[in-house]
């Protein structure tokens, strides 16, 4: 789910809408219009928030891809967390970042087992690394996708209407075709990737289906060499300036 946010302070606002209390996927993916970079870059980030409303961390997404480098800035670790939710700590990532090893293997050393990946909408992405990031941490996986047709490009204003007939007569039918899908710690789909609908779907997660399957293999755990190969992860939210009054 990806909205745009006017707050420009959204790093460390607690001001935000309330959950209702059975919330079960607190994340959402917003433009985010950094204060502490001083108010006007953008940043493609995803947002844990938990129950009570507050903000638990905001990831900005570390590499724009292709064309986004045009509007996103480039992230930092700082959001690379998970956060406990009932039995499991839930992590995420942004887009094709959850092509990279190593964000991934961060997340997984913090204990994550439910992984949320964002994506803006491509079957031809979530419907091969859903299942493959199930498999190397052993972990449910949930990919959300955006759907966009045509009929969607919206003007923001009456001035723009122009703009928005230029653009859609520019755009094919289909422009994200979804592909949202749930993969167990075993593989195997608990939610195939969708057709490019408007849908509703619900999945039941086991926790116990976790720890079958990190007996066998535990990618942070058991299984790992620390001694041969070990991850360094910089958290520090980066900024050009330290200023001391």
């Amino acid at each position: 789910m990806r909205r745009r946010r006017s707050n420009p302070r959204l790093a460390t606002s607690t001001n935000c809408a309330r959950l209702p209390p059975d919330t079960t996927l607190p994340f959402t993916s917003d433009v985010e219009r950094a204060a502490d970079r001083g108010g006007h870059s953008l940043y493609c980030s995803l947002v844990y928030i938990g129950r009570g409303g507050e903000i638990g961390s905001v990831h900005r997404k570390l590499m724009p891809t292709y064309e986004e480098r045009l509007v996103w800035s480039s992230g930092d670790g700082n959001g690379l967390r998970t956060h406990r939710l009932g039995p499991f700590h839930a992590g995420g990532l942004n887009c094709w970042e959850n092509w990279m090893p190593l964000p991934r293997t961060s997340l997984y050393a913090q204990g994550e087992d439910l992984h949320i990946a964002v994506w803006p909408g491509s079957i031809r992405n979530t419907r091969d690394i859903t299942r493959f990031i199930a498999l190397e941490s052993r972990s449910y996986v949930a990919s959300l996708s955006g759907l966009m047709r045509r009929e969607d490009i919206a003007a923001p204003s009456t001035a723009s209407v122009a703009w928005r007939d230029l653009v859609a007569a520019a755009s094919p039918e289909l422009l994200a075709n979804g592909g949202s899908c749930v993969a167990g710690p075993d593989g195997e789909w608990l939610v195939e990737p969708c057709e490019p609908v408007e849908k509703l779907f619900v999945a039941s997660i086991d926790y116990r289906k976790v720890l079958e399957e990190r007996q066998n293999f535990d990618p942070a755990g058991h299984y790992s060499r620390p001694d041969v190969t070990r991850l360094e992860v910089n958290r520090k939210r980066q900024g050009v300036v330290g200023l001391a009054d």
